[in-house]
C-alpha cells in the first residue's frame, strides 16, 4: 500500500471511529452549524466591480458561454423580448412558463400577441420553457436556479430553447454572493431540493472532442436582463 493511500484510509477509519459515538442529533447539529455558519471561499478580483460593471462582464460572460443575452427596461417589457427572439429563431409561438409571480403579474398578451403561454411543468414536446432565476453571477456568466412550486427544475433541462429572466440587481459578483442570496431567501436556513448553475447552453465534447450543444439540455439559452442597478 502506497503511503498517501495508507494516510488516507487511516485518516477515514479514526473519522469513522469518532463519530461511532455521537448520535443523530449531534450530527444534524453539526450539519445545521455548517449550512448557517459558513467559511467563504476564494472570490476573484475581476468580480469586485461597481453594479453595473457586473451586469456587463454577466453579459460578456454568458455570451463566450454561447448563451444569448438580451436586456429590457421593465417586467412588463418581458412578453415583447421572448417574442422578438422567437421570431427571429423562427422557434414555436407557445412557451411553457413557470409559475413565479413575477411571471404570472405580467400580461402576456399585450405587445407579444404571436405568444401562447401555459404556465407549469413543460412535456416532452415543450419547445420553449421561460424561467426566472433568482441569481446571476458575473465572474462566469452562470445563472442560479433554484427548484420550487414556483420554479420546476424540469424547465431547466427538458425544452429545446431555454429563456431565463432575471433583475439587473440580483446580479451578483462571485458565487459566494449568489450563494448568501438563496440562503436569505430560505427560512430557517432550510434549503431548496435542487439548485441548479447553469452555464450556457448543454454541451459536451466527449465524442472526438466535438463541441454539440444540447446534449443533455437546451441547445439554446437565452437570457433577459430586467431594469438596471440604479
Amino acid at each position: 500500500m502506497t503511503s498517501a493511500r495508507a494516510q488516507i484510509l487511516s485518516a477515514v477509519r479514526r473519522n469513522l471511529h469518532a463519530d461511532r459515538g455521537r448520535g443523530d442529533s449531534a450530527r444534524r447539529a453539526e450539519v445545521t452549524t455548517r449550512l448557517r455558519h459558513h467559511p467563504r471561499g476564494p472570490v476573484p478580483a475581476r468580480s469586485d466591480l461597481e453594479p453595473a460593471a457586473r451586469v456587463d462582464l454577466f453579459q460578456q460572460q454568458a455570451e463566450t458561454a454561447s448563451a444569448t443575452v438580451a436586456r429590457v427596461a421593465a417586467w412588463d417589457d418581458l412578453p415583447g423580448a421572448v417574442s422578438a427572439y422567437l421570431r427571429a429563431r423562427n422557434l414555436s409561438a407557445e412557451v411553457t412558463l413557470a409559475p413565479h409571480p413575477d411571471l404570472d403579474g405580467i400580461n402576456w398578451a399585450v405587445g407579444a400577441p404571436v405568444v401562447g403561454v401555459r404556465r407549469g411543468t413543460p412535456d416532452p414536446d415543450t419547445a420553449v420553457g421561460v424561467s426566472r432565476a433568482l441569481a446571476g453571477v458575473a465572474e462566469t456568466g452562470t445563472l442560479l436556479l433554484r427548484s420550487g412550486a414556483d420554479s420546476p427544475t424540469t424547465l431547466n433541462f427538458l425544452p429545446a430553447n431555454h429563456i431565463v429572466a432575471l433583475h439587473a440587481a440580483e446580479i451578483v459578483g462571485p458565487y459566494e454572493d449568489a450563494w448568501d442570496r438563496l440562503r436569505a431567501e430560505q427560512a430557517d436556513g432550510a434549503v431548496p431540493r435542487t439548485v441548479n448553475l447553469v452555464t450556457g447552453p448543454s454541451r459536451t465534447a466527449d465524442i472526438e472532442q466535438t463541441l454539440q450543444l444540447g446534449a443533455h439540455g437546451p441547445m439554446n439559452l437565452h437570457i433577459v436582463v430586467v431594469g438596471d442597478v440604479g
